[in-house]
């Protein structure tokens, strides 16, 4: 039987389409970031926040749902059915972690069957799923600790070793949805100001302990709906990520180069605090930097950013010679500060990555660090909690580079390590996020 994706508005039943995009996922297809626009688009607009809210979740709580669903199949189901694996997972999602009462959870999980084109499987989900709801709390006791706290063993032993006493705490931060922090553009209004345009409009909002321009949302929306968005008033940035460019601000002016550009946001971040001659925004990928263009005009900021199409790590193909005051390097990393932003990442990332990146962050240190100007600063950041990217990486840089001198900061956010600063997930509210600061001597 042919499966019916639509139904009679034309769009995809909300639960087929996270079926299929699940599948994308799994099959290595592309990142939620990636995938998700397009099947929101293929979906009734009352039902894209729940596609989301289905996709993510899965993701969050993958290896979970594993392990609960496989003690209910008698045996293993073909691979021309996975996508029945992928609707029972969903409705355990729903029963076990989502505000969906317990009838429609199942109710509507058994009749997508049809609408996947196999009517016959109307008894398998019912049947597993009213299973589970009789012998959930046994079933839970049944988990593996991997599969209990839904992390691949490898990232879960890394933690382990990294973090012996805080890991708990950065595995459930990890598994719990992150705020909708946003970043006021001060040309447009104060946070205070900005704050109570939300609060006019029913949005609750409170301001951030560290980050000066941060205001995290209650409930996450639309940026449509934000007051003033399309007018440059607002941009969404955790407040972790909000501290880069206060930091560079506080130690150099002139020329800064924002090494990794893309998505973007520090660099616009650099050009609202009105304090920099000139930020050179740098990225491999055309398309990303179109993007931060695009960003630039909306928040309407002045004409001193130059964008740069060019590989970081080959600056004898775009460098012009003039030594920069200062250099953000916000290097590509395993992103295990982010998982709760970003579960997917659980997902996708292998513990193989992890001796490419590293090598890759070392290649870029030392490929940028001759473009400091002598007196000048570069800051090192990551949205990785793994020492090996972190502390580890720039312990190693300052053993080899000649004039590169360690410079504390000074702050009231994060954990001072022997260099640099480390913040893990959920620590004041912010992402977990890596920053160490050098000086180079004269």
């Amino acid at each position: 039987m042919a499966k019916q994706h639509a139904n009679k508005s034309g769009k995809k039943d909300v639960r087929v389409a996270a079926c299929e995009l699940i599948e994308q996922l799994e099959h290595g297809s592309g990142s939620l970031t990636r995938l998700m626009p397009a099947a929101q688009q293929q979906v009734a607009e009352a039902d894209r926040a729940l596609l989301q809210a289905l996709c993510y979740g899965y993701a969050r709580f993958r290896d979970q749902l594993d392990g609960l669903l496989e003690p209910l199949l008698k045996k293993p189901l073909k691979n021309k059915d996975q996508d029945l694996v992928i609707l029972m997972q969903l409705g355990i999602l729903q029963l076990e972690h989502m505000r969906i009462a317990d009838h429609a959870a199942v109710d509507t999980t058994v009749k997508v069957t049809s609408k996947l084109g196999k009517p016959w499987a109307k008894g398998l989900v019912n049947g597993v799923l009213r299973t589970y709801q009789r012998e959930q709390e046994k079933l839970k006791a049944g988990l593996s600790e991997y599969d209990r706290l839904s992390h691949p063993m490898w990232l879960l032993d890394l933690l382990k070793e990294d973090w012996p006493e805080q890991w708990p705490e950065i595995v459930k931060e990890a598994n719990t949805q992150a705020p909708m922090t946003l970043r006021v553009n001060p040309h447009y209004a104060s946070v205070d100001k900005y704050q109570a345009q939300m609060s006019e409009r029913d949005m609750a909002s409170s301001v951030s302990e560290h980050a000066v321009q941060a205001l995290m949302a209650e409930q996450a929306m639309a940026v449509e709906r934000l007051p003033g968005f399309a007018e440059g008033g607002v941009s969404v940035q955790d407040a972790a990520a909000q501290l880069a460019a206060p930091i560079l601000a506080q130690r150099a002016s002139g020329r800064l180069l924002d090494a990794c550009a893309a998505p973007g946001g520090k660099t616009l971040h650099a050009l609202e605090l009105d304090h920099w001659q000139q930020v050179v925004a740098l990225d491999k990928h055309k398309e990303r930097l179109d993007r931060v263009q695009e960003n630039i005009d909306r928040l309407k900021l002045s004409g001193i950013a130059e964008l740069v199409v060019a590989d970081a790590n080959e600056p004898s193909q775009w460098w012009d010679g003039k030594a920069f005051d200062a250099i953000l390097l916000d290097a590509p990393c395993s992103g295990t500060g982010v998982i709760r932003r970003h579960p997917d990442i659980k997902l996708l990332r292998r513990e193989s990555d992890i001796p490419a990146l590293v090598k890759q962050q070392r290649n870029l240190l030392t490929a940028l660090w001759p473009l400091v100007k002598p007196g000048g600063f570069m800051l090192y950041s990551t949205c990785s909690i793994l020492k090996v990217e972190n502390e580890q990486q720039i312990a190693e840089f300052l053993a080899q580079s000649n004039g590169a001198v360690h410079r504390p900061i000074d702050a009231s956010w994060g954990e001072a390590r022997k260099f640099g600063r480390q913040i893990l997930p959920g620590q004041h509210a912010m992402d977990g996020f890596y920053y160490a600061l050098m000086e180079k001597t004269a």
